[in-house]
């Protein structure tokens, strides 16, 4: 009830309002209550009859709407019953049904996979067919069309760049057989453009002469143009290829002559009188009669350079700027090499003094290759290409690493070449040479120490050494940075080649007792306080770049070490040496009589001769026989 008129409450039926709201109900109320509830409940009952009386067309059609939907659900769901229990059974007429659909599934797949094929099978008549019509194009002389067909049916048959080979491994074999039938193609039509451009450029090294055509025929082929040539080997990509071999024979018989033997070039065009048209092009190479004058100046080879490459330029590339490129790139670093071999390497002078006269040559080299930019016979963007003037420009380097080849190679030879051994005279000196000092020849070997009152017997090959140090050392105070550089490090080669040479060249003398331990043993002892005493001499003189890098310091301990070792050695082998000796005059016992007297005699005068004899005006004699007494006492 509550629903169709909201909540009541009974209390508000009653005619008393005072009422408590926990307070019970009288009888009397209840009584008048359930009256009062009749006569709301029939006036709800109207209410609701007058309402469905006026919606009586509305209710009527919804009833009838549902009750339809009733039947029809009853009927599909019979329907529904009926289907399923007949595909629940297998029955005969089921299982052809079903076979025939799935024949028919099949035989559309089939169709449509024969479609497809039928379809490949066309496009693959059709390439092969464009393959046999750039074949045809080839051999009736249409080079550029032949060209154009293999490069678009290498994008059709989707070859890379890449090795065809492990390409050709991972496709189907109708692919691979297709791959197979494009190279074949391209490689016939490769040769024939590299076969045409080799007979259009000749060359005849007994004539000096570079025969051009610019018309030719070959073979089949019939009045073909080297433009045409060219085009095509461009479209299809093989410029490289069809240029690599005329590339070769240009340095050979063209650069190469050019620049070393001083020849002159001359450039002529012949014309064909019938059609007035440039049939060939020659370049006659002249022995000019005062070549070996002209030769010395850079601006006559750079001109005759220039001559070729304009040659090239004009009768073999046709002022085409892809095509000399690849001309360029095929000659370029082998003409730069020559160039810098046979001519500015030999401007480079022995003397520092002369550096800024290599300003022309700079100069030159500049020019020259600005003008191979122009022709586009270099890149004007790639610093790679200007290796000429980059030489020119370093020749302070190239100035400095030339000499420090000479200085080493000159150390070498004078550590390799002398003997290390004392003369005759100074060895008769015996101790007046610390005092009275050595002339003659042999003065030559007599040096004294920087950090001890002595002087000592070197070698010829140490003292040599060190003049060339000092002198190295000189030319750093006249340099510039780089080349002062160059000098510093030349000198302390020449110095560590005594350290790695020596030894080994003297490795059995300085493992017995020998005078070339002595001579040695000086020659590093001199060294290493020689070393010490180059910074003080030199260093203030050196380039402010230079003088925070030249150090010396690390050197002498390294001598001073080796001179030690080699000295202790010569101890042990002479202490050894000596205990033998000792030992043969049987311990020096019946001294008394004669012939006990004269061996004990003679194991002494045999001691002390060997001592003079090896270590005569030596510091190590000083400290040998020092330390041999000490080990002896």
């Amino acid at each position: 009830m509550d629903v169709l008129f909201g909540s009541i409450d009974v209390r508000d039926l009653l005619s008393t309002q005072d009422l408590e709201p926990t307070s019970p109900l009288s009888a009397p109320d209840l009584r008048l209550l359930i009256d009062r509830l009749n006569l709301r409940s029939l006036h709800i009952k109207q209410n609701a009859l007058s309402y469905l009386s006026s919606h009586h067309s509305h209710f009527s059609h919804l009833l009838s709407l549902s009750s339809l939907t009733f039947s029809k659900t009853l009927d599909l769901s019979s329907d529904l019953s009926s289907l399923l229990s007949l595909l629940s059974d297998t029955s005969p007429l089921d299982v052809d049904i079903r076979h025939l659909a799935s024949q028919i599934s099949s035989k559309r797949s089939e169709l449509e996979e024969r479609k497809e094929a039928l379809r490949l099978v066309r496009c693959i008549s059709a390439l092969i067919g464009r393959l046999e019509s750039a074949r045809e194009d080839l051999r009736g002389g249409m080079l550029i069309e032949a060209a154009a067909a293999v490069r678009d049916l290498k994008k059709a048959f989707g070859v890379s760049g890449s090795d065809h080979e492990e390409e050709d491994a991972t496709l189907p074999p109708v692919f691979r057989l297709l791959h197979a039938e494009w190279m074949e193609c391209f490689d016939e039509v490769q040769d024939v453009l590299a076969r045409i451009m080799e007979n259009a450029v000749t060359f005849e090294p007994e004539n000096g002469r570079v025969r051009v055509k610019l018309r030719l025929t070959v073979g089949e082929i019939k009045s073909v143009e080297l433009r045409t040539v060219l085009m095509a080997m461009d479209i299809v990509g093989v410029l490289d290829y069809g240029l690599a071999k005329v590339a070769d024979s240009m340095i050979k018989h063209v650069m190469i002559p050019t620049v070393r033997n001083g020849l002159g070039v001359g450039f002529v065009e012949e014309l064909n009188r019938d059609s007035q048209q440039k049939d060939e092009a020659i370049l006659s190479l002249i022995l000019s009669p005062n070549y070996q004058v002209e030769y010395s100046n850079g601006a006559t080879i750079f001109s005759r350079l220039l001559q070729v490459t304009k040659f090239i330029y004009k009768s073999i590339c046709f002022s085409n700027g892809t095509w000399m490129q690849c001309f360029g790139r095929l000659t370029w670093p082998r003409i730069s090499e020559l160039v810098i071999s046979e001519y500015l390497s030999k401007a480079v002078p022995d003397d520092s003094i002369k550096i800024a006269e290599l300003q022309n040559v700079v100069k030159l080299t500049t020019e020259f290759e600005t003008a191979l930019k122009e022709m586009m016979f270099i890149s004007a963007t790639d610093r790679k290409d200007d290796k000429l003037s980059t030489f020119a420009q370093n020749v302070e380097v190239h100035f400095a690493s030339r000499k420090k080849k000479e200085i080493l190679a000159k150390a070498r030879n004078l550590l390799l070449q002398r003997e290390f051994v004392l003369s005759l005279e100074n060895l008769r000196k015996g101790p007046n040479f610390y005092s009275h000092g050595v002339t003659g020849n042999a003065s030559d070997y007599a040096v004294d120490l920087l950090f001890q009152p002595e002087r000592c017997l070197v070698s010829k090959a140490a003292s040599q050494l060190m003049e060339l140090v000092h002198q190295t050392l000189q030319g750093i105070r006249l340099s510039s940075t780089r080349v002062a550089m160059e000098f510093y490090h030349a000198a302390r080669d020449a110095l560590l080649l005594y350290e790695a040479i020596v030894p080994v060249k003297l490795e059995k003398q300085l493992d017995s007792i020998n005078q070339a331990a002595v001579v040695v043993h000086n020659d590093l002892l001199y060294l290493s306080q020689e070393i010490l005493g180059l910074a003080f001499e030199y260093c203030s003189d050196f380039p402010n770049g230079v003088k925070e890098h030249a150090v010396f310091v690390d050197i002498p301990p390294r001598f001073h070490q080796m001179a030690e070792e080699i000295l202790q050695k010569q101890i042990k082998l002479v202490i050894f040496s000596l205990n033998e000796a000792i030992d043969g005059a049987d311990g020096f016992q019946n001294t008394h009589q004669m012939q006990q007297y004269e061996s004990a005699k003679f194991s002494l005068d045999q001691m002390e001769n060997f001592v003079k004899a090896i270590f005569t005006d030596s510091p190590l004699r000083k400290e040998c026989l020092w330390r041999i007494g000490k080990a002896n006492s």
